[in-house]
Parts: structure tokens; C-alpha cells; sequence
């Protein structure tokens, strides 16, 4: 996608998911000079005599080339600028399914506007100052959202609390620079620089970035979840841990060994992370080709997994194969399930030492999922610091901001290397365009591409 390209031209694109018999309504948008003139090419309302007007409803038929009725339909015109684009935007609110959102799409391109690409609804709102970057992404991370923290994030950044925190510190360092740029032109008229006052000014800004950095990690991580592999060998309670954690019959549970013979998965939020829940085949020597492709297919998954819930049953104890499986996996994140523990306590069964998440459970009953959901929050967040979530940057915005960091890091050394101030400037400039790059007022096409051609099409 070119970010140049004249946004002169009208586009159009379907803005709903098309899913056969689940959709009960199907958008599809138009932005641009031409969006109402197309609408009202292919759109006959039912009372035609009554003009359009913009942000109101009209009920009506979307027509074809010879007239023919294609649907029974809704449209909505919004003036320009009052609309997501600040275009003359209009939405054709169809039946959904594939046919006649389709054709309705059909009609458009037919009337002279062209199939949007990914993300440019959203581009030329940004472009034409509806949004700045921030919004951009998080309007993205809103519709990926997986569970209602995530979906919190991204409505604080659509609202603009990441960027008011941007746009406070950029203020913040103009004015240092101002400062650092009037004393070299006019030094001799001005009482001299207060140096210490400047650095804590200065330290200030660097203390607002690294509060704004210690989001990143919990941030990604509520955003991308965890891809959590249940692992073990054969009949000790796999399946029906996933039954049980996940609330749903997801696997078949029987007495036989080997009756997972693939991967089942099963979505879930657990302490508001998303988790992708993994059911392996159970891993053991066999003659059967379809168990053994399962078992490699689960041992390869072992290494790829986030974090592993090796299960084993109370009855049997730690057997020489749990051992095995064990070795294959210990130099990964890792609970140990203990299932069964109705027949069998945890404590008579001498464990490896090493493992210090140790949850009894007994999945037939659903009993011990609180302990197993605390225990992944444990060791999910271990590693990543506590922050404050109400806004969290992602990892474009914190590359952005850490090179900000190094550049103030680069001022300070400057003062006290005693440089003179147009060493210091450089630098301030530095650490401004850094954070010019995260709300877009200092942004490159490859950038703006690179973001926005994650968009689906119709956003």
C-alpha cells in the first residue's frame, strides 16, 4: 500500500466477517468524493421522493446494472467530515452471507469505486488527521482482542491516553530544547543556565518513558496470550484436564490408551491471558502409524509451546516414562499435574526437586483448575514486571521510545562531559523525532505500510 496515493478516489470494501449462514447483517463501506453519488447509483429507498441525509438511516433496495433487486437493505450516509474517514463515508447494511454481500461490492466496483486495500479505511483517517498513530494501532489490537483486558488496552489507546502521554513529553522536551537554542543564539542577554534544575527536568522525562517501557511486556502478553501444551504419557488424564479447564467436551475420555491420536484445542482466558490449550497425543512407543505420527507431531509441539503441563497419574507414581518425557521437556516453563489424587495423595510420590509447581488434581471432577489457572499466571508473569495496564505500549511504540531513552541517556552525558550545548540539541532532537515516530508526526511510508497492511480490508 502506497501512503502517497491521492485519496481523491473512492473506495469500497465489505466491513463485516463473511461467514456462510452465522452473519444476519453484511456491511460494505464506501469512503470517498464519489461515496454518495455511488450509493445512490445501486440504492433505491423506499420512499424516494425524501432527500439523504448524512447519519441517518433509509430503508430501501440495492439494484443491479438492470435494475434488478438484489436485497432488501439499510444505508446510512455520513457527511464529510463527520465520518471515520473524514470522507463522505456511506455503509450498505445487507442480509449477510456470501452472495449478496458480494454482489452488493460487485454493484460499487461497477460504479466507479475501487476494492480498498487492507487497512486503508484507517490510513486515510490518519492521514487526513481523524487519528494519529496510536489510534491506528489500537483500533487493530481492539478487533484482535482476546479477552476483556486486552479489549480494555486497546479502548484506552483508541481513546488517546497513550498519546496524550506522548504528546505531554514531547511538549516537555520542546520547551528543554528552546531553552538549549536560545542560549546559544542569545548566551550573553541571559542570566546563565541552571544546569541542575535543566537535569531534573531532563531525568523527569526519562522517568515518564521508562514507567511508559515497563508496559510492554505484560501488555504484549495480554495481547498475544500463551500457547499452553498439555503433555504426558498415555491414559493419565490429558483429555480430561482440557474438559475440565476448558468447560467444554473438547476430547474424547476413555480407559484405552492411545485415544488421542492428534492435537485438540481448546480457547480460553485465564487470569485475563489468552491461552491457547493443547490436548497432545499421549507420548509412548507404539506400532500404530497413526498414534506414532500423533506423537511426534506432540513432541514437536512440546518445543514450541510457551508453557508445558506435564500430567501424571497418582496411581502409577513417577514412572520411568514420565521420567523420559521429562528429561525431553525440563529445560522448558513448566507445571506438573498430578491427576488422580482422589485414589492416590501427592504426597507419597518422590518427585524431582526441581519442579516447584506442583498442582493435585482430579480432572474427572473438575477439581484443582483454581491452583493449575494460578500457577500459569505465576510463571506467565515472572518475567515481566508489574506496570500499570491501563495503556501498554506494543513493540513498534517501544522500540520508538527506548531509542527516545538512549538519546536523553546521550544528553546527560553530554553535561556532564561538559560538552558544549550543540551537542546537547542533537541529541534532544534525536530523543523528539523518536517519539515524533509513535503518534505519526514523524513516520516514513515503510512504516505506515507496515502497520497499516495488517488491517483486514474492510478497517
Amino acid at each position: 500500500m502506497d501512503p502517497t496515493t491521492p485519496l481523491a478516489d473512492t473506495i469500497a470494501a465489505i466491513a463485516t466477517a463473511v461467514v456462510p449462514e452465522q452473519g444476519s447483517v453484511g456491511i460494505v463501506r464506501l469512503s470517498g468524493s464519489r461515496a454518495l453519488s455511488i450509493a445512490q447509483a445501486i440504492f433505491t429507498p423506499a420512499r424516494p421522493r425524501y432527500p439523504w441525509k448524512s447519519h441517518q438511516m433509509i430503508y430501501g433496495w440495492i439494484r443491479d446494472e438492470k435494475g434488478q433487486v438484489l436485497d432488501e437493505a439499510l444505508a446510512v450516509w455520513m457527511q464529510a467530515p463527520r465520518s471515520y474517514t473524514r470522507e463522505d463515508v456511506v455503509e450498505l447494511h445487507c442480509h449477510g452471507g456470501i452472495m449478496v454481500v458480494q454482489a452488493t461490492l460487485q454493484q460499487c466496483l461497477r460504479q466507479g469505486s475501487r476494492l480498498a486495500q487492507p487497512g486503508e479505511f484507517s490510513l486515510r483517517a490518519f492521514l487526513n488527521g481523524r487519528i494519529d498513530l496510536t489510534q491506528a494501532e489500537s483500533i487493530a489490537d481492539l478487533v484482535a482482542a482476546r479477552s476483556p483486558q486486552a479489549a480494555q488496552m486497546a479502548l484506552a489507546g483508541l481513546r488517546g491516553k497513550l498519546a496524550a502521554s506522548i504528546r505531554t513529553l514531547r511538549q516537555q522536551l520542546l520547551s528543554l530544547l528552546a531553552e538549549i537554542e536560545a542560549r546559544i543564539d542569545f548566551e550573553e542577554d541571559l542570566p546563565p543556565l541552571d544546569i541542575p534544575t535543566w537535569q531534573a527536568q531532563l531525568q523527569q522525562c526519562q522517568t515518564q518513558i521508562q514507567t511508559l517501557l515497563a508496559t510492554t511486556a505484560r501488555g504484549q502478553l495480554l495481547r498475544t496470550g500463551l500457547k499452553v501444551a498439555i503433555v504426558g504419557r498415555p491414559n493419565v488424564g490429558k483429555s480430561s484436564l482440557l474438559n475440565a479447564w476448558s468447560g467444554q467436551d473438547r476430547a474424547i475420555v476413555t480407559e484405552l490408551p492411545g485415544t488421542t491420536r492428534d492435537v485438540v484445542e481448546s480457547n480460553l482466558v485465564v487470569k485475563g491471558i489468552p491461552v491457547q490449550l493443547l490436548d497432545t497425543a499421549g507420548i509412548r512407543d507404539t506400532e500404530d502409524p497413526v498414534e506414532r505420527l500423533g506423537v511426534e507431531r506432540s513432541t514437536r509441539l512440546a518445543q514450541t509451546a510457551d508453557l508445558l503441563v506435564l500430567v501424571i497419574d497418582a496411581q502409577a507414581g513417577w514412572t520411568a516414562a514420565d521420567a523420559a518425557i521429562y528429561e525431553s521437556i525440563r529445560h522448558r516453563p513448566l507445571i506438573l499435574v498430578v491427576n488422580k489424587t482422589d485414589l492416590a495423595p501427592l504426597e507419597g510420590i518422590p518427585l524431582p526437586a526441581e519442579i516447584t509447581h506442583r498442582i493435585p488434581t482430579v480432572a474427572a471432577q473438575g477439581q484443582g483448575i483454581p491452583a493449575l489457572e494460578a500457577a500459569v499466571e505465576e510463571i506467565a508473569y515472572q518475567d515481566r514486571p508489574p506496570a500499570n495496564l491501563e495503556v501498554s505500549l506494543n513493540q513498534r511504540q517501544a522500540a520508538a521510545l527506548m531509542q527516545a531513552q538512549a538519546s536523553l541517556e546521550q544528553v546527560q552525558q553530554a553535561i556532564q562531559q561538559q560538552l558544549p550545548l550543540d551537542f546537547w540539541t542533537i541529541d534532544l532532537r534525536s530523543a523528539l523525532h523518536a517519539l515524533g515516530q509513535v503518534t505519526g508526526e514523524e513516520v516514513s511510508e515503510s512504516v505506515l505500510d507496515q502497520i497499516f497492511s495488517r488491517f483486514c480490508i474492510g478497517k
